[in-house]
């Protein structure tokens, strides 16, 4: 017994160890405003005192479109749509709670109402009254979450790769996901992040390998560190994921497209037939070969495709 003692105090003394030498210290929140919220970045402060980071760009006067991103990512990963929506349209997209520039919330909130009011809140700090929403992964599931609260502010909504749909993946996911959310080890895990981890994951979310730069990777890295993060992280993968059931969908009036990558290892591709299936007024374009973010796998195509669809809305 007293053997079985002494090994368990070895474990935990190399252990803690590890965990002293190899942790990763928080990024220095200055020097990532200057590297990452430059122009035309602009920080907003909510009702909460939340200070918002994002960018507006596009003639004020034209149809808004406000892009939501995914998990774990940030506003940076609409750059290819951004710069081709902003000759035609005022294109709004902004680091959620708990990401990029924008930090933690000061309340641990990071249920879907909280990031619901967050779209509504700054619509009308920016004066936009109607407008096409945009999600991306867990911004999809977010963007669906609005149209069902405030469908009468909408003239459309997009849904690329979105999460929220009763479709389950079989294997294959999120390296750094999966470590997340297991209790104890998502937290260790979060406080050593090698970089090393932050490129695994990225590389099983995308088919399209050619996107993964050392810059792209770094961004992940540096921003997932941003203080307060790590410890939002956290606590969104313990928080209760609401599942959107098809009688909620057939309530939705509001125009629809559904945009999905063929590959997709984090949202299965099943889950884009189920959105249109019971969406009544959805269409659906898909990307052989793309995976989990077509905005970036596919950015000229994708761009086309939405471009497409908005030409047909009656956008104010």
């Amino acid at each position: 017994m007293r053997r079985v003692g002494k090994i368990l105090a070895g474990i935990i003394i190399v252990l803690m160890l590890a965990f002293v030498i190899f942790r990763t210290p928080d990024t220095d929140p200055a020097e990532m405003r200057a590297k990452y919220g430059g122009a035309p970045s602009q920080f907003v402060e909510l009702e909460d005192g939340l200070s918002v980071h994002l960018r507006d760009e596009g003639p004020r006067e034209a149809p808004t479109i406000i892009l939501l991103h995914g998990s774990n990512a940030d506003l940076h990963t609409w750059d290819a749509w951004a710069d081709a929506l902003k000759a035609d349209f005022r294109v709004i997209r902004y680091d959620q709670i708990g990401h990029g520039l924008t930090g933690p919330s000061s309340t641990d909130d990071y249920s879907l109402s909280a990031f619901v009011e967050d779209v509504e809140e700054v619509a009308d700090r920016l004066g936009v009254e109607s407008f096409v929403l945009a999600g991306n992964s867990m911004g999809g599931w977010i963007a669906m979450g609005y149209a069902l609260e405030h469908s009468e502010r909408l003239d459309g909504l997009v849904l690329v790769d979105a999460s929220g749909s009763p479709v389950r993946r079989e294997g294959g996911g999120n390296l750094a996901f999966k470590l997340a959310a297991m209790p104890m080890i998502g937290d260790v895990m979060s406080q050593l992040l090698p970089r090393s981890l932050v490129e695994r994951s990225y590389q099983q979310s995308v088919s399209n390998q050619a996107i993964i730069t050392d810059a792209e990777v770094d961004r992940y890295w540096e921003l997932a560190r941003y203080p307060g993060n790590r410890r939002a992280t956290r606590i969104r993968f313990s928080t209760p994921r609401n599942v959107y059931s098809a009688d909620q969908l057939a309530q939705m009036r509001v125009p629809t497209l559904v945009m999905w990558g063929e590959e997709d290892t984090l949202v299965p591709f099943e889950a884009a037939a189920w959105y249109s299936n019971h969406l009544p007024n959805a269409q659906i374009v898909s990307y052989p070969g793309i995976g989990h973010v077509p905005q970036q796998e596919n950015p000229q195509h994708s761009a086309a495709d939405l471009e497409a669809w908005l030409s047909k809305l009656e956008l104010e």
